[in-house]
């Protein structure tokens, strides 16, 4: 299974196709579009959000909302396009107008500067256009397609805020996807809804000192088998296609299985989850620092994956930078964008997620067709239960 996306942030749309779906998935538009107005939430976003109404449109590989086996194709437009449709038009040579929003002041901490370095761009809108995280709404499309493939088998994947700079409001680190999206019913995606109020405040006070704010993420995934992913080679292990996967969102800077750096502090026997066996269950561990993974494959404990995201690139105070034309050094330029994207960015992690577990079981089991595919992974279920 794999993915390509293509579209630029103010463009006319983002396009996407999926291959390898099985045939005989029921697919839920309004799930999908759920998923999109979800990442398009959270407190601390910007204007845009109140002019786009992300929906997906699917122009291929489903027919009476069943997959038929051929590559899905998905379209989400822009509807922002409409105020920048001269400035990013394909079809008209430059001019003076609609060259007006030139972007020759990269930001730090942006693509801008090393993108137009590698492309040899001197207008870097060509660059923060394709860099932009407007990218991962199509990434979320997918993903929860993905998702929807993952349910069917009895798989369910959920992703939340762990912390907002340096506010924790993870407190009790559940394990129980059920559990967790109980609890994060709130416009910071938290477990701990007592922190709501002074995250509202930090970020508000953060807006106004015209800076910006990263955070944690946290993703749980139950209902996953042992033995996905492989021991055999570095390029199969599971973990690493997960921390692979999470580290293309934008924005991110470390990724953590489990306990994550904290097991580097610990000893062994802090760190190792026991292991147990019940006739009803068959083998499980007693505690889960591990986040689900062992050499490379699933335990068949909950997977645990953390993500660290850096505040946004770009501020109302902007730092210094160097204008790549005149080399005068001036302010960066100022894009529009938001306080904190972590809420939504915790919607994109969960959908990197669920897109790799999908791709990996229909890589060891027969993934063309639903119905075969369920029976072996049952199948493999009750194999692992006996063993």
């Amino acid at each position: 299974m794999n993915f390509i996306t293509a579209g630029e942030s103010h463009g006319p749309e983002l396009t996407g196709i999926i291959e390898g779906i099985p045939s005989g998935l029921h697919i839920d538009v309004d799930e999908i579009n759920r998923a999109l107005r979800s990442r398009q939430g959270g407190y601390g976003r910007g204007n845009r959000q109140k002019i786009e109404h992300d929906k997906v449109i699917i122009t291929g590989g489903v027919r009476h909302q069943m997959t038929i086996g051929s590559p899905i194709a998905l379209r989400i437009k822009n509807i922002d396009h409409k105020h920048w449709s001269y400035i990013m038009d394909p079809n008209t040579p430059a001019n003076s107008f609609n060259t007006l929003r030139r972007v020759t002041r990269p930001r730090p901490g942006h693509a801008d500067l090393a993108g137009a370095m590698k492309y040899n761009h001197r207008d870097m809108r060509n660059v923060l256009e394709r860099s932009s995280a407007r990218e991962t709404a199509m990434r979320v499309a997918i993903g929860n397609i993905c998702e929807q493939l993952l349910k069917a088998l009895g798989i369910t994947v959920v992703g939340y805020v762990q912390s907002v700079g340096k506010i924790q409001a993870d407190s009790k680190m559940p394990l129980n996807v059920k559990e967790i999206r109980g609890l994060i019913k709130n416009d910071m995606r938290v477990i701990d809804a007592d922190k709501v109020e002074p995250l509202h405040k930090m970020i508000y006070k953060t807006r106004w000192a015209g800076d910006t704010l990263g955070g944690v993420i946290r993703v749980v995934a139950n209902g996953v088998p042992a033995g996905l992913g492989s021991y055999i080679s570095w390029d199969t292990k599971l973990d690493a296609k997960m921390a692979f996967a999470v580290m293309g969102v934008n924005a991110m800077k470390g990724v953590e299985i489990g306990d994550g750096f904290k097991a580097a502090h610990r000893f062994g026997s802090q760190v190792m989850d026991p292991i147990d066996w019940k006739k009803d269950k068959g083998f499980f561990r007693d505690s889960d620092h591990l986040g689900g993974f062992e050499g490379g494959m699933t335990n068949g404990m909950p997977l645990i994956i953390k993500a660290a995201m850096k505040p946004i690139p770009t501020l109302y105070k902007p730092l210094k930078s160097v204008d790549i034309n005149t080399k005068v050094i001036k302010k960066a330029n100022i894009e529009r964008s938001d306080v904190t994207a972590i809420v939504p960015a915790s919607i994109v992690v969960e959908n990197v997620v669920a897109i790799e577990l999908a791709k990996v079981i229909t890589e060891t089991f027969d993934g063309s067709n639903m119905k075969r595919l369920k029976k072996q992974f049952s199948d493999y279920r009750k194999e692992l239960k006996n063993f």
